[in-house]
């Protein structure tokens, strides 16, 4: 059955907006509230035009915006397929994992390597540690609904905490350390934006070249202590970080 049957679908011909921008809207805010679920077949457009009074090129164009958004997919032989939404996180210091169980997305972590390494240059210069000096890193891959999600490289100084991989892949790092009695105060924060190289772009289900959002983090607890940090590389089909802006009067 199409799920859109059971939606309350419809535009408003006198207003401003487009109609099939209007549809699309409809049928996005149906994905976001789980109205339509991940891996539901959209009906066939000709039916769903007819039952809306509308034109196929307009039912069309507005699957396509949803389409290009990442939200819907086309797969032949198969039909128009609903895809998981996108994660929106908002800039705070907060954990991956915690946000994506926040928005129902079915954290899972892979640990890829939990080892002791000599800081380099740059890494001794975030920790404050001296440069040589042994330091802990994590590499992870952090999925949701078992899709890669994002690929998070951290550096912790030793003597912080147990870092037990069974652990890491059970909850977020930031639970691990607060369970430890490390007080997260504040961070450093920068984002930016890459082209996927081909380990990347195997290791996060995308093609090479495909966009990437970088995140590079450092993380102090409430004495001033820099206590983590990390390089993480993010899918930007999947995941965008969201802004609040204030204006000063």
């Amino acid at each position: 059955m199409d799920p859109t049957v059971s939606l309350h679908l419809g535009v408003d011909r006198n207003s401003p907006v487009p109609l099939y921008f209007q549809l699309s809207q409809q049928l996005e805010a149906a994905i976001e509230q789980g109205m339509l679920t991940p891996g539901s077949l959209l009906g066939n457009e000709i039916e769903l035009a007819a039952r809306l009074g509308l034109s196929r090129p307009t039912v069309r164009q507005a699957i396509q915006s949803l389409v290009d958004k990442g939200l819907l997919v086309r797969r032949r032989g198969v039909g128009t397929q609903v895809v998981h939404s996108q994660v929106r996180r908002p800039l705070e210091l907060s954990s991956l994992y915690d946000d994506l169980e926040a928005a129902g997305q079915r954290p899972a972590t892979r640990v890829l390597l939990n080892t002791l390494v000599s800081a380099s240059a740059e890494i001794a210069a975030a920790l404050a540690v001296p440069e040589g000096q042994e330091v802990h890193r994590i590499e992870r891959l952090r999925l949701a609904h078992g899709e890669p999600m994002a690929y998070l490289c951290n550096h912790l100084p030793t003597g912080l905490l147990a870092l037990d991989s069974g652990q890491l892949e059970s909850t977020g790092l930031y639970r691990l350390m607060r369970a430890a009695g490390i007080t997260l105060h504040s961070a450093r924060q920068s984002v930016g934006a890459r082209a996927a190289t081909l380990l990347e772009g195997e290791r996060l289900d995308e093609p090479e070249g495909a966009p990437l959002l970088t995140m590079e983090r450092t993380t102090f607890d409430d004495t001033g202590r820099a206590v983590e940090f990390g390089t993480h590389t993010y899918r930007a089909s999947r995941y965008s970080f969201e802004f609040q802006l204030l204006v000063r009067s």
